[in-house]
């Protein structure tokens, strides 16, 4: 069905390619991502952390496949949640959609956390300043994002662009700096599973927890398929090049580090890669090749995490805004603003409550890294469990509704086989050993994060049942919020 009414509308045909493009990848944060979610793989996967960050690459570019083709018929702000409940069933739809009310939302905060991390710890570092000064940071950046996304999705995603090639940038030089300082030590044994890790395949997986928080993303263009221009074609366009564009980046990235660093000492839990620096490791591999120019590392990172902050609060506000619409959240949700064109009540409470987390987790676990590593595996878990969803509902749908364009390659092989690589990643995320391949349990506080997301569910369910009762037709609508063809 089409939307309907003026004053319920986004606006239409308000950004191109690009900026589509950027939304996924600087909600991907590429310069944090490799700063802060990847490092903490490297505390289970070791030297083989380069073949944690392909398997992430390969399994996350067989969900931007399918989300490809899924959005060839189903453009919709409610993005993944839309293709579940059109692809399988409205229920599954439903539960995809709560489970995003509870991933996208921490995207925000977290980075929120990062940007307040590394100017507090930088100016402490050389002024002597006080280590709480993370916290007025953090909510600095929160007001900052809160005002572009308030204002338009066209100026937000214009500042996402110029943003995420800066920062892109810097990190592929240092990358490729980082590898040509190796020297005689490049080597390819950074793909085997047994280097400089503890359990081979399992250390691995556990890892991978990590490098798939790192891809989180790259679906964020999929909710402004009712706001790109030729979304049909913009959106799996947008999706598929930045799980690729930066999934090599993060390759480089992390091949060039760990060759320089050394495989074998990656991991150790003392002097390995996490610790490094004082536990700063890439301002540290940036000041050895770079001497003075490491400041540009800082300035990438900084400039990343707002960015992507940016990007995460227009996704979750686009996912707020389209179950508003169809009534399982409140119907002020998706008010939309006269003069901007955006969902501006879903703005006004993503911004407040995004501050309010970062800051309350940051205090309460310790600090803002501890709060990220909560935070940062309760969105993988949940993210994992839609990119199954996704890969399922592409088989389902062309196979119920558009037979006669199933492709046996795109349509069935590729969504199964992504299917079968994250289900270790999902159980590495509970702490489950797979096969006996000795998975490496996650360390507290992120070994909370399952009960964190099953607590979600149970409210879920109790919200579903009564919609059920109350409201069925907003359930039904899950599956019918989208743009005709």
């Amino acid at each position: 069905m089409s939307t309907s009414g003026a004053a319920t509308r986004l606006q239409r045909d308000a950004v191109g390619l690009a900026p589509v493009l950027f939304q996924s990848i600087t909600h991907m944060a590429p310069a944090a991502a490799v700063a802060f979610s990847i490092i903490f793989a490297v505390t289970y996967a070791g030297g083989a952390t380069p073949l944690a960050v392909l398997l992430a690459l390969v399994a996350c570019l067989f969900v931007a496949i399918s989300i490809g083709q899924l959005a060839r018929h189903l453009p919709s702000a409610g993005g993944l949640y839309t293709y579940s409940a059109r692809g399988l069933h409205p229920t599954v739809g439903f539960f995809v959609a709560w489970g995003f009310m509870l991933a996208e939302p921490l995207v925000a905060p977290l980075l929120y956390l990062i940007f307040g991390n590394v100017i507090s710890a930088y100016l402490n570092a050389h002024f002597g300043t006080p280590t709480w000064l993370w916290a007025p940071l953090a909510a600095l950046a929160g007001i900052g994002v809160w005002v572009l996304v308030y204002r338009g999705v066209r100026i937000s995603t214009e500042t996402g662009v110029a943003l995420g090639a800066f920062e892109i940038v810097v990190f592929l030089a240092l990358g490729i700096t980082l590898i040509f300082a190796a020297g005689s030590n490049n080597t390819l044994s950074v793909f085997n599973p047994s280097t400089g890790n503890s359990s081979g395949l399992g250390s691995v997986f556990a890892g991978m927890v990590y490098t798939v928080l790192a891809f989180i993303g790259f679906e964020a263009s999929a909710p402004l398929g009712e706001e790109a221009k030729d979304p049909k074609r913009t959106i799996p366009r947008a999706v598929i090049l930045s799980c690729v564009l930066i999934g090599v980046f993060y390759l480089i990235c992390y091949y060039g580090a760990i060759v320089y660093f050394g495989p074998d000492k990656a991991a150790d839990p003392k002097n390995g890669f996490f610790y490094f620096n004082g536990g700063d490791p890439w301002d540290g591999l940036a000041s050895a090749v770079w001497g003075p120019f490491a400041i540009l590392v800082l300035l990438a990172i900084v400039n990343s995490a707002f960015a992507n902050s940016n990007a995460g609060a227009n996704a979750a506000t686009r996912v707020g805004y389209s179950l508003a619409r169809a009534g399982i959240l409140p119907r002020a949700l998706a008010n939309v603003h006269p003069r901007f064109k955006t969902p501006y009540v879903a703005v006004h409470v993503q911004g407040a409550l995004g501050i309010a987390l970062a800051l309350v987790l940051g205090f309460a676990l310790g600090g803002p890294l501890l709060a990220f590593a909560l935070l940062g595996t309760v969105a993988t878990l949940v993210i994992v469990c839609i990119y199954i969803l996704t890969n399922l509902a592409n088989i389902v749908f062309y196979m119920r509704e558009h037979r006669d364009e199933l492709n046996v390659v795109w349509n069935v092989i590729v969504p199964v086989l992504g299917i079968l690589i994250f289900i270790p990643v999902l159980v590495a995320s509970f702490g489950i050993d797979f096969f006996g391949l000795g998975i490496v349990a996650l360390a507290p506080p992120a070994s909370y994060a399952p009960w964190v997301v099953v607590a979600w569910l149970v409210i879920g369910a109790v919200l579903y049942f009564y919609l059920q009762s109350q409201s069925p037709a907003a359930i039904k609508e899950t599956a019918t919020t989208f743009i005709e063809a």
